[in-house]
């Protein structure tokens, strides 16, 4: 079971406290989001469910994620990062990365993974890069 994580900045407040999560909030928003438009709710839950997850919240009511599928030793794939279109543009996407990435059950992995269409920018400052040798993944997409 990874430890539980709050950190407060101004205030906002990023926890992994998996009861803190608003899940009908969640589902909206990933509905909206290109990757998820057509993920079931059954689907979603038990992603969240068996996933390390970082609710981002104004106050008391969430306003982003980050989930992390993980072993906890050798792998993590950072996926369905979000924030409220609210509150873009406040630094608080650059600020959950660093909180994901610094959680102290996520250090020294071999390898981190992460898709996405459209974020390669931000996600480079952050010392994501292109597969290597991409020609040595394969995938079974089912979506």
């Amino acid at each position: 079971m990874p430890r539980l994580l709050e950190n407060h900045r101004g205030g906002y407040l990023i926890s992994t406290d998996p009861v803190r999560l608003d899940i009908d909030l969640i589902a909206e928003m990933l509905g909206r989001a290109y990757w998820a438009t057509n993920r079931k709710r059954e689907n979603l839950e038990r992603a969240l469910q068996n996933s390390l997850v970082f609710g981002l919240y104004d106050e008391t009511h969430q306003i982003g994620l980050a989930r992390v599928v993980t072993d906890f030793g050798v792998v993590a794939y950072l996926c369905d990062v979000f924030i409220h279109e609210d509150y873009r543009s406040l630094g608080l996407g650059r600020w959950l990365l660093e909180v994901v990435q610094a959680h102290p059950d996520l250090q020294n992995l071999t390898r981190w993974l992460l898709v996405t269409r459209d974020a390669h920018g931000l996600y480079k400052q952050f010392g994501w890069s292109p597969l290597s040798h991409p020609e040595r993944w394969m995938e079974r997409f089912n979506g």
